[in-house]
């Protein structure tokens, strides 16, 4: 069976070079970009196929020469055995890279930050949330687009390649333990906030009928210079068959509000469209976000021990201070592991891996 598939990993890698240097395709740039991501996709399983067969040609010499007569050299029988344990952690880790991907892997995200249970503590939750996911994004490489900020919720548009493969494993309840600034006795407090992430859709992905929309535009109350406050620039949509309403009041352009609300209300009906047709639980915007209550979490952030626990993966770190500024990593290879782990069970099952 392995041997299958590192034969199906080496045959797709060299079909796909071949590809690119394709004068015909060099020239198609939405194709060329196309294979280059097949590329970066295959690259490791291809390097791992190329280290497996380095160690069964070890372990073939070994066993040859323990066959011709060296059977009392402890060397030789080290070798085997090496060549052996790694061979099979080869084989897992081969498996694991050809697992199939998440569709929306590539697609830019758009994540809403919303305060929870904890009034005020809840909302200052948010902002460091906030903080934390676009520093983040800025580690990784990615852009993060403020589209709205303030009173306990945020808006942030994530673009560049994998977005929504980083992000992904951010939705849910976040939990935080820490003394408020506020609380003179010096009590710990217990505040969440919840995180959806929603992989941005494409006019193509999500048709929505004018008619179905309800825009209404009124004047902005929040900060942003004299302009924003004296004219109808801030923006309401309302979807009725869904009954979604997104609200835009952060720039000064009405027609700006309007065009970053529709591509919110885009990515929320796509998430929706995505639920329906796949009938997954997490695909579901409120399975991610929950009702915010402080006893649904995916994350606990404990202050006073300087301490973050992942729950799905029971992984806890100590470097509080580092993962508010967007040292996420090692959580979020975990959840990764985690997640191909159980796509890898359920391809097995389905006798496709």
């Amino acid at each position: 069976m392995i041997e299958q598939l590192v034969e199906q990993i080496e045959q797709r890698f060299g079909e796909v070079q071949e590809e690119m240097v394709d004068p015909a395709i060099t020239g198609d740039r939405q194709r060329f970009a196309e294979l280059g991501r097949h590329y970066a996709q295959l690259a490791p399983a291809q390097k791992l196929a190329e280290e497996w067969r380095r160690a069964q040609d070890d372990a073939a010499g070994a066993r040859e020469l323990l066959e011709e007569g060296g059977e009392d050299d402890a060397e030789l029988r080290e070798m085997l055995e090496t060549a052996r344990t790694r061979i099979a952690e080869l084989e897992e880790q081969i498996r694991l890279a050809m697992v199939e991907r998440d569709p929306h892997d590539d697609k830019d995200v758009i994540v809403e930050i919303r305060a929870g249970a904890g009034g005020d503590e809840a909302a200052l939750w948010a902002g460091d949330l906030f903080r934390m996911l676009t520093r983040y994004a800025e580690k990784r490489g990615l852009r993060a687009e403020p589209l709205s900020a303030g009173d306990g919720t945020y808006t942030v548009e994530v673009k560049g390649d994998g977005a929504y493969s980083v992000f992904k494993y951010e939705g849910g309840t976040h939990r935080v333990q820490r003394v408020p600034e506020t609380e003179s006795q010096g009590r710990i407090h217990t505040s969440t906030a919840t995180v959806a992430v929603l992989p941005e859709a494409e006019e193509v992905d999500v048709q929505i009928d004018q008619n179905d929309l309800d825009i209404d535009v009124y004047r902005s109350s929040g900060p942003g210079g004299q302009s924003v406050n004296t004219t109808d620039s801030a923006v309401r949509i309302t979807h009725k068959p869904t009954g979604l309403v997104v609200s835009m009041q952060d720039e000064k352009s009405q027609l700006q509000n309007r065009e970053r609300a529709m591509k919110v209300l885009r990515a929320r009906l796509y998430e929706l469209k995505v639920a329906e047709q796949q009938a997954e639980v997490a695909a579901d915007r409120r399975s991610q976000v929950g009702t915010g209550e402080r006893a649904e979490k995916i994350r606990t952030y404990n202050f006073p021990e300087r301490r973050v626990t992942d729950h799905r993966t029971k992984l806890t770190v100590h470097n509080l201070d580092q993962v508010l500024q967007g040292e996420l990593d090692d959580i979020t290879g975990s959840l990764q592991d985690a997640d191909k782990r159980r796509r890898l069970e359920e391809q097995a099952a389905r006798g496709t891996i």
